[in-house]
């Protein structure tokens, strides 16, 4: 538990040192791409009709802002480790007015102050890959569900084709440590983004972590050649 303790502290560090940054290199090094990546998203939750949503490692709050603008009853709590990325978050979410159905606040992804059948429906956006233990994780998001509710995953994923593939892995492994480390001013950051994203157990390992954790009908679909995926997992 120290150990894990530990690695929530130490991804809690890294973010508010880059939360300044933040939103600018996403949008930057992803070439705009996330912004569609997370309409998709959206677009596919709010199907569903929600009323109570939580978005679990909301970060500066662009999840949970697109889902407001887009699904005009939904209330929207919002949760992260790192308080600077949520100082930002609110303040965003002040200039569109939208304060009274986003609320954003600190908590762990371990230990969601919540209680049982809380939520209609949750959503993670890059953010799965830093749980200090991901199949707890998880099983604590499908605590907080209610019975029929589900849960939406975006997420980076490996593409399986050449020449996708080993261009992926260059920009990645070369290009996005350099660029990040140097706007941000952490090196560190952006060489524990491409780690994390190739340790992650993506595509049918994943749908098998949400499945074991209690979610039904799981399935997952790859967004641009497979350089992303949408995860969905109902209780």
């Amino acid at each position: 538990m120290e150990e894990l303790n530990k690695k929530s502290d130490n991804v809690a560090a890294m973010f508010n040192s880059i939360a300044a940054k933040y939103d600018f290199l996403n949008h930057f090094l992803s070439f705009g791409i996330d912004k569609l990546w997370r309409c998709r998203l959206v677009k596919q939750l709010a199907k569903s009709n929600p009323r109570q949503v939580l978005d679990i490692a909301t970060g500066t709050g662009d999840l949970a802002i697109q889902l407001a603008k887009h699904h005009k009853s939904v209330n929207i709590t919002g949760v992260d480790i790192s308080e600077n990325m949520l100082s930002i978050g609110r303040e965003k979410i002040l200039k569109r007015k939208l304060e009274e159905r986003i609320n954003l606040k600190q908590a762990n992804s371990l230990n969601l102050p919540f209680a049982d059948g809380e939520f209609d429906a949750a959503m993670v956006a890059f953010g799965v890959r830093n749980f200090e233990d991901l199949s707890k994780g998880i099983t604590e998001i499908h605590r907080v569900l209610k019975n029929g509710g589900s849960l939406y995953v975006l997420e980076f994923s490996m593409p399986s084709r050449f020449p996708m593939r080993n261009l992926y892995r260059f920009y990645f492994r070369r290009v996005l440590p350099f660029v990040g480390g140097i706007v941000s001013g952490s090196k560190s950051a952006y060489t524990y983004l491409p780690e994390s994203v190739f340790a992650f157990p993506e595509k049918e390992k994943f749908v098998e972590i949400m499945a074991n954790a209690g979610f039904k009908n799981c399935s997952y679909k790859r967004l641009t050649f497979g350089v992303a995926s949408i995860y969905v997992g109902s209780k």
